[in-house]
C-alpha cells in the first residue's frame, strides 16, 4: 500500500504511523527535517500568551504529539504550519 500524501491534520487519529516533513528557517538558511513515528495523539491548542491581545481574540496551533521510531521511543510535539507535509505510513 503507498503512502498517503498530505494528510490533513483533521483526518489524524491515534495509532497512525506517519511521516513528518516540516521547512525550517533560521536567518537566511532554510532545511528540511524528517521524522517518523506512530501518533500519540492531536490537539489544538491556544497560544499567544507571548503577544499582548484583546480578551476575545483567540488564536490557536494545530499539534500533533509524536512518539519516535526508534530504540528510545522518544516523545516529541510538532506544531502544525504551512509548511509541514504529513503522510501516512503502512
Amino acid at each position: 500500500m503507498p503512502p498517503q500524501l498530505h494528510v490533513p491534520f483533521e483526518d489524524l487519529r491515534a495509532g497512525d504511523r506517519v511521516q513528518i516533513t516540516q521547512r525550517v528557517k533560521v536567518g537566511m538558511k532554510i532545511w528540511q527535517t524528517v521524522v517518523t513515528g506512530t501518533v500519540e495523539r492531536t490537539e489544538r491548542r491556544r497560544n499567544g500568551l507571548h503577544v499582548k491581545r484583546n480578551f476575545d481574540d483567540k488564536a490557536f496551533a494545530d499539534v500533533l504529539v509524536l512518539k519516535k521510531d526508534g530504540p528510545a521511543g522518544d516523545e516529541t510535539t510538532i506544531a502544525f504550519d504551512e509548511y509541514t507535509h504529513v503522510e501516512r505510513l503502512a
